[in-house]
């Protein structure tokens, strides 16, 4: 429970809930309180952390499932896998054009009314597809209803909850959330997979639903837009009053957009996101599981090294996030999307009927370097373009989800013109080398930015 010390209107005593331990120091005690002033034991940033965490798990869950789905749909209803990674595609890509809205949306009407939305609209997706019985059908459920929804839950929540709640430790706390989403999976992978195998896809596809929907009573009560709504200062920083809400979300979004396209750090980052995007949710995520399947795999093993990459992808997550705290971001998104395309060019030489030690090293390292890239892109996206770095980072994130919708769709295509996935690993792997170039090319600071012409 928060002391006093978060209600009182005087910003002088406000400051002192950085005087915490385990938090920055603050301004000192206010004049005339006898000295120091006790707050509580933790700043309640963490606990809006915390709620965010578990939210993006909730919103996650549905992340799990297309991998799991494609064989079982292609076997119920005679869809191809091109039809199938279509529904895909157009999940992601939703979900990427939909995060740079969403953050000007938080801007507008508060983070709490926007994760609640976002939190239906990805169960009645998800309940809806249990009837479907037309590709159309998989369009439309899982591809603009789950889309919108989990785009408006896409890590530029993440950046907004950072970017309000917290001056310090903001690296550790993108990983920590950028995390969430591997949490998820780690958590309804081997769940839906079990599923899956015994009952079908849908009760898989109705567990995901319950997920979501039982998140938002925790959004609604706990989750809080600003630290200025409880009284408080930004975890590092000092009181500001809470901004007005920003009128002309969409008109704001697109004119954020039209000032970032003219600087050469935004492009670099939207290409080297997408080859992100397309080597991890568009390539791992959708096709690591069939492509298992395709070489003898059970099904519930594969998804269960798929849940391993989540495990270790939280904690590569974190170790990025407060490496990015300390070293140069542009280096270590260099080494991350190198290391990550060397490991896709052996995959092909390591999938078999059964887990064998190459392919749990293959996992492990993977896992470390899933979305180790998120941090630094954010920190990037922060120095060059500041306060609207949320919206800017939706959109380099939108470019990620583009290249996961071309890589789902053609990866499918691929397996159905060549029938196997060899192809595709080799590619990504090609991808990664360019994006670790386009990583070292960013210039240091926005000054230093050149307008394109």
């Amino acid at each position: 429970m928060l002391s006093d010390v978060s209600e009182t209107t005087d910003p002088r005593v406000r400051t002192t809930q950085q005087e915490l331990p385990g938090t920055p120091e603050g301004t000192g005690a206010p004049e005339g309180t006898g000295g120091r002033k006790r707050g509580p034991r933790i700043h309640r940033a963490w606990f809006v952390a915390a709620v965010a965490f578990v939210t993006i798990i909730g919103g996650a869950a549905f992340g799990s499932l297309p991998g799991l789905l494609i064989d079982p749909l292609h076997d119920d209803f005679g869809w191809s896998r091109g039809e199938i990674g279509m529904g895909v595609s157009l999940n992601m890509a939703l979900y990427g054009l939909t995060a740079p809205f969403a953050a000007a949306l938080m801007d507008r009407f508060g983070m709490r009314k926007v994760v609640a939305v976002a939190l239906s609209m990805i169960a009645t997706g998800a309940v809806l597809s249990v009837w479907m019985t037309a590709s159309w059908q998989l369009m439309l459920y899982w591809g603009l209803l789950v889309g919108l929804g989990t785009g408006s839950m896409a890590l530029s929540f993440s950046a907004t909850v950072t970017n309000r709640w917290f001056v310090e430790r903001r690296g550790l706390v993108t990983g920590i959330l950028t995390a969430a989403g591997a949490s998820g999976q780690l958590v309804f992978l081997p769940l839906c997979a079990w599923i899956v195998d015994e009952h079908g896809w849908e009760p898989a596809v109705v567990t995901v639903a319950l997920a979501a929907l039982v998140v938002v009573p925790f959004v609604w009560l706990l989750l809080r837009d600003h630290p200025a709504d409880v009284g408080l200062a930004p975890y590092g920083g000092e009181f500001t009053p809470k901004p007005e809400p920003t009128r002309g979300a969409a008109k704001r979004t697109v004119r954020v957009l039209v000032d970032a396209a003219r600087t050469g750090p935004f492009w670099l980052l939207a290409g080297s996101f997408a080859i992100c995007g397309a080597s991890t949710n568009g390539l791992i995520r959708t096709h690591f599981v069939p492509s298992a399947h395709d070489h003898g795999m059970q099904i519930t093993a594969a998804a269960s090294l798929l849940a391993v990459i989540g495990v270790f992808d939280i904690i590569g997550t974190i170790a990025s996030g407060w490496l990015t705290d300390r070293f140069d971001a542009r280096r270590l998104l260099a080494v991350y999307y190198a290391l990550r395309g060397i490991s896709l060019l052996f995959l092909p030489m390591l999938l078999a009927p059964t887990v064998h030690p190459p392919m749990i090293f293959f996992i492990i390292f993977y896992g470390l370097d899933w979305v180790a890239t998120v941090p630094p892109t954010l920190a990037l996206c922060r120095e060059h373009y500041g306060a609207d770095s949320a919206i800017v980072f939706g959109w380099v994130l939108a470019s990620h989800q583009v290249g996961a919708a071309v890589v789902a769709f053609l990866g499918g295509v691929a397996r159905d013109v060549f029938g196997t996935y060899d192809v595709v690993w080799y590619a990504s792997g090609a991808l990664c080398a360019a994006a670790a170039l386009m990583a070292l090319v960013i210039r240091r600071n926005a000054r230093d930015a050149e307008l394109l012409a």
